[in-house]
């Protein structure tokens, strides 16, 4: 026994025998197959964790934006019927939804399609470019299993006169497949020299609504120099406590294009009369403001919004972010405002210039920082229903229903008309705008309105994605 203990012991490397090279392959490949399958399940965690998490009430912007490489997806290889070129019109967020659209009707119909082009003839002429705005290598990567997107038209068209047109608004896939596509067959590039609305709210296939949702919430993201800079912003006011975002759109294009003057002088009424008769893209001039303000379609005045900001139990010490550009008037305008709320801040006021400095003159890129923050608030109050306050409540409905108020405006004009010339008392005043504002107004679950004949008065899409929301079983919807 002691004999063959010490025989062992004595064995050297080569004594023992090497695998066979059939073995060393085997063990290679399921080694590299182990790899596989652990990175696979990996990439799939983080995936649907961010999409769960998207779908919770415990949604809060990152400190700083995260960048992981992760694996892109397939590529969908189908034959092109043609090329979609895109110029948008409007300001940030209705070019935003427009480039959703656009996205679907490029899939629906088969298309190739151009990296959309901004708005650079609106009010404030912007001259950002896509890639100024969004991350456009996301943009085109994340997407690529659906459509085919290209950075721009081919060289071989360079000099031809295209084929434009704006798409009939609302239009449902049926107009897209029967009266658009014999076209791009026909002429293998259509320029779409419009983009807003023109796809419809309702009717479309589960998948084409869910495609809509994708690009907005996950194939458009800002540049990581907007997402460091709008982080920066969430971290400052969420350190100060929680705050409200306040989009006061009193604003000179807003005013100028809706021809709302209350409380503003005959000078400045003048002055916006002017602008909205050099703007020829405004249908409407000859606007009587009084018969605006009293059908709710006005924003509401700085004073106007005091008013209902008390009513709707908010403090003197509540911390109040102005998500919006130069206010009409100036410091005048704001001056009740600050002496009723005096921790309001805007994002000049709260970053160093220099960080600000590369994105004045950008009203899109700085409308991405003040998205960025009211997507992030705790309350969101919009003081004009448009499409920024849509938008921004689709956000915050897909987060989770986080709380956003939106103002009846022709409910609160009659109540403060009554309250002015003391027919209600302030007590009075205040119980009533709280009751103006129960339930789907401060952002709760809802199926969208259908008016099958009237979409302008539908409930907008963008605003409340319910085909996308998930986390949302029929019973706690309500009509």
């Amino acid at each position: 026994m002691e004999i063959q203990i010490r025989s062992e012991s004595t064995q050297t490397p080569s004594d023992y025998k090497r695998p066979s090279p059939r073995v060393t392959k085997t063990r290679w490949f399921f080694r590299v197959c182990s790899s596989i399958l652990v990175w696979t399940c990996l990439f799939q965690l983080c995936v649907h964790s961010r999409i769960f998490t998207g779908l919770t009430n415990q949604i809060s912007l990152p400190v700083e934006p995260v960048r992981l490489q992760l694996l892109l997806p397939p590529r969908r290889n189908y034959t092109s019927n043609g090329i979609l070129r895109v110029s948008c019109n409007g300001g940030l967020n209705q070019m935003r939804a427009a480039i959703c659209d656009m996205v679907t009707i490029a899939r629906l119909l088969n298309l190739t399609l151009v990296v959309p082009e901004l708005d650079k003839k609106s009010f404030w002429a912007d001259p950002s470019e896509f890639e100024d705005v969004f991350d456009i290598n996301h943009f085109i990567d994340s997407l690529r299993d659906e459509v085919r997107i290209i950075r721009s038209l081919p060289k071989r068209y360079h000099g031809h006169k295209l084929f434009q047109m704006p798409p009939v608004s609302w239009s449902n896939d049926k107009y897209y497949l029967h009266k658009l596509l014999p076209r791009f067959r026909k002429h293998k590039v259509i320029h779409f020299n419009r983009s807003d609305t023109r796809l419809a709210n309702n009717g479309l296939s589960l998948h084409l609504q869910r495609l809509r949702c994708r690009v907005n919430f996950q194939g458009l993201r800002f540049t990581p120099r907007i997402e460091a800079l709008g982080a920066k912003l969430v971290r400052i006011l969420q350190q100060r406590g929680t705050f409200v975002a306040l989009h006061l759109r009193y604003e000179m294009d807003m005013l100028a294009f809706s021809g709302c003057t209350h409380g503003c002088t005959q000078e400045e009424a003048q002055e916006l009369k002017k602008i909205r008769y050099a703007y020829p893209w405004w249908k409407e001039k000859e606007i009587v403001s009084e018969e605006r303000r009293v059908q709710g379609r006005c924003p509401l005045t700085p004073e106007e919004t005091v008013s209902v900001l008390k009513a709707l139990g908010f403090h003197k010490d509540t911390q109040m972010y102005i998500a919006a550009g130069d206010i009409y008037g100036g410091e005048k305008r704001l001056a009740l405002l600050k002496e009723s709320f005096p921790r309001i801040v805007k994002k000049e006021m709260l970053l160093d210039p220099k960080e600000l400095q590369r994105f004045q003159n950008h009203s899109s890129q700085m409308a991405a920082l003040d998205f960025i923050v009211s997507v992030a608030s705790d309350t969101f109050i919009p003081t004009y229903y448009g499409n920024m306050a849509k938008v921004v409540e689709g956000h915050r409905r897909y987060l989770g229903f986080k709380k956003t108020i939106l103002l009846n405006r022709k409910r609160i004009v009659e109540l403060l008309d009554l309250h002015e010339n003391k027919t209600l008392s302030w007590d009075q005043f205040a119980v009533s705008v709280k009751e103006a504002h129960e339930g789907r107004r401060m952002g709760e679950a809802t199926h969208r309105k259908v008016i099958s004949d009237k979409p302008k008065e539908e409930d907008y899409f963008y605003a409340n994605p319910h085909e996308c929301i998930s986390v949302v079983s029929p019973s706690t919807i309500t009509e």
